[in-house]
């Protein structure tokens, strides 16, 4: 008939448990997220700690956000959310002395501020935002 061959055995209510117990592990497994693997990660911070957001002028009314302080992981996650989320340009730059600095076209810097705080990136008080 379908060139099945089954063999049939009894298995005991004791069996069938070790089994589940042995076969559960394998499939439930933590869902991956990737915030939380930022959160993990320790934050360089610039030398105090701090995550620094400051403000630069370029021609007329133009301006440029500079993120400082984030690991290269947290910079580039952080950059690709709020990419998205602010509509704005922005690319990771990587300095000898400063690390990644995150850089976004426009004055994003109470964005950047209040999405760092709400995704625990980084605390409130580690945040230091400079210009006028």
């Amino acid at each position: 008939e379908g060139g099945h061959n089954y063999i049939l055995c009894k298995i005991t209510n004791e069996q069938k448990q070790k089994f589940a117990a042995s076969h559960m592990s394998l499939s439930i497994q933590e869902r991956f997220n990737p915030e939380d693997e930022l959160n993990k990660a320790s934050s360089t911070g610039g030398e105090e700690g701090h995550v620094h957001l400051r403000i630069q002028k370029r021609s007329g009314s133009k301006s440029i956000t500079i993120v400082q302080g984030l690991t290269t992981e947290q910079a580039n996650h952080v950059l690709k959310r709020l990419r998205k989320q602010l509509c704005c340009n922005g690319t990771v730059l990587s300095d000898k002395e400063f690390g990644s600095v995150i850089q976004f076209s426009g004055d994003q810097r109470e964005a950047v501020k209040t999405y760092l705080v709400s995704r625990g990136v980084c605390a409130e008080k580690a945040i230091k935002i400079h210009g006028y």
